[in-house]
């Protein structure tokens, strides 16, 4: 009975982030640099998951949508900005080198 409970723990674990799409993951399966790129997309959707709160992530999906404002962002002087753009930078290190 306890195996069964172990497996079955395992198994919605496992899946979960699979049949979760964030918002990261829709915008980039949207957007024309991913072209749709469905494994890559839930890839850096689970680095983000692990690197940014639901907000951070919200609002880096924008940056799919209008990339200047990215730009913007990075530019701020607003310390909200900084600290947004630090985690954002991190971020997108983990995912490149995480999913390449």
């Amino acid at each position: 009975m306890l195996n069964r409970i172990i497996i079955a723990a395992a198994a919605v674990v496992l899946t979960t982030p699979l049949a979760m799409a964030g918002p990261i993951d829709s915008a980039c399966v949207r957007s024309d640099r991913a072209r749709g790129n469905a494994p890559l997309c839930g890839c850096i959707q689970q680095v983000a998951n692990q690197t940014l709160s639901r907000s951070d992530q919200r609002r880096a999906a924008g940056f799919f949508r209008e990339p200047h404002k990215a730009q913007e962002v990075r530019m701020s002087k607003s310390d909200a900005d900084n600290a947004f753009w630090s985690r954002y930078k991190r971020f997108a290190s983990s995912a490149e080198a995480y999913c390449r």
